[in-house]
């Protein structure tokens, strides 16, 4: 079911469309005026699967600009100070005290200009290819908008594909085309763009106090110099600069994920006692199942004190790596040093069994995955599925995934990731061998 649209009324009398999903502290995510609109994006199973995964954790709060999207269309005011006022009225109407604000790009000007004038309200600031001033933006974007100038059928195609088109593999050119010429008119992005010219927050950024991350995209940062960038974070007094460097097999969503993801980690406080317990599911789910490996041997070489304080570090990342994948760590007792996190979509397991390998260190992990029926009773599931999993962790060598067949066939495709056929295994305690395959970089 698609979020349910609302409406949310500007200072000067702009109606700007937003919608909030989930439950916890609010995170509050602008849209920008060069990509699909909020809309549409949750139509994109890329998108919407990050969008779903902040959704666990946190409100999750977006919207479009004015001019833009499901806003109020028509001539408008694009100052900076406008933008402002946008990020007001959505953020009284949808984020009940203070949140995490995100904004990709130019975006982050008005970001800043909000946090200096409202710090009780802002917790952290996320700035994805952040700058300081539109200024800072490269000599390709100024080529773009002449060319958007002189032949905006043309220019439509290019905006596209240096934007939304360049993170998703499921959703064709054309589509986006499309939906991006619902959102955005040329008279909206020629107007917006040359009022972008004068934005400027160099004067407010020293005197933000907010914690700041500024990740850069890399060579996928069309228009967003890293010097800017980098130039943005030291002009914070909290500001960290983290260059997105995606891995083999990996996309550049999942990185910005984990690099926020350990931002907020560091940065916000923990969720309060006694809050609601996280769902665990009953019915058909992915099982991921974690050991140490050789943890009687790490015992006797480390020493029982080191081992222990290894191995609880070891236990925090990875119940980490399994939220920030969108699945739920299970409380309950595993038997030995193991996790066990349940979830709804095999990539997502794979996903953090991934990120698991590399939070381990010194510790290498044993790492099984199944996918089956699951009975969900207190801080626990049980059920054969859980047991198989079990079993199939056991197979691997120190720092290995193996999953069964059933979860190569439901992550085949889109996990970014190729599997070596390690042959049917019997189990201990399992009466039907099981085919199980290894994870290799994709």
């Amino acid at each position: 079911m698609e979020p349910q649209i609302r409406y949310a009324k500007t200072s000067d009398g702009v109606n700007i469309a937003y919608y909030a999903i989930g439950s916890g502290s609010p995170f509050v995510w602008p849209a920008t005026p060069q990509g699909s609109g909020i809309a549409n994006q949750w139509r994109v199973p890329e998108f919407r699967s990050m969008l779903e995964v902040i959704a666990r954790q946190a409100t999750l709060v977006v919207y479009d600009p004015r001019g833009f999207g499901l806003s109020e269309r028509g001539p408008m005011d694009y100052s900076c100070e406008a933008m402002v006022r946008d990020l007001e009225a959505v953020a009284d109407a949808a984020a009940a005290g203070s949140f995490t604000l995100q904004t990709f790009g130019y975006m982050s000007i008005p970001a800043l200009t909000y946090a200096a004038r409202h710090p009780e309200r802002v917790m952290a600031l996320v700035l994805l290819n952040g700058i300081l001033r539109a200024a800072d933006m490269s000599e390709s974007w100024k080529r773009m908008v002449q060319l958007a100038r002189d032949d905006w059928e043309y220019a439509k195609v290019l905006i596209v594909r240096t934007n939304d088109a360049a993170y998703t593999s499921t959703a064709t050119l054309e589509q986006f085309e499309a939906t991006f010429a619902r959102d955005v008119s040329r008279d909206a992005f020629l107007a917006f763009s040359e009022a972008l010219e004068s934005w400027d927050a160099s004067e407010l950024a020293g005197r933000i106090d907010t914690p700041a991350l500024v990740a850069h995209y890399g060579t996928q940062s069309t228009h967003i110099p890293v010097e800017a960038c980098r130039r943005l974070a030291a002009s914070v007094p909290k500001g960290t600069f983290a260059p997105v460097e995606i891995e083999r097999g990996e996309t550049r969503l999942d990185r910005v994920s984990s690099v926020i993801q350990g931002f907020l980690r560091g940065v916000l406080p923990p969720p309060e006692r006694g809050a609601a317990r996280e769902s665990l599911p009953s019915g058909t789910a992915v099982i991921l199942f974690t050991d140490i490996a050789d943890s009687t041997a790490l015992t006797e070489r480390m020493g029982d004190t080191a081992f222990r304080a290894a191995s609880r570090r070891i236990d925090d990342d990875v119940r980490a790596a399994i939220r920030d994948a969108g699945g739920t760590p299970v409380s309950g007792k595993v038997l030995g040093d193991g996790v066990m996190g349940v979830f709804t979509s095999a990539t997502q397991a794979i996903q953090a069994a991934r990120r698991c390998v590399e939070a381990s260190g010194d510790l290498p992990l044993h790492i099984g995955l199944h996918a089956g029926d699951v009975i969900r009773e207190d801080d626990n599931v049980y059920g054969g599925a859980v047991n198989i999993a079990s079993r199939i962790c056991g197979l691997c060598a120190p720092g290995e995934i193996i999953v069964s067949a059933t979860v190569r066939e439901l992550a085949r495709t889109s996990a970014g990731v190729t599997f070596e056929d390690r042959g049917e295994q019997a189990l201990k305690g399992i009466e039907d061998v099981v085919r199980v395959f290894a994870v290799q970089a994709g």
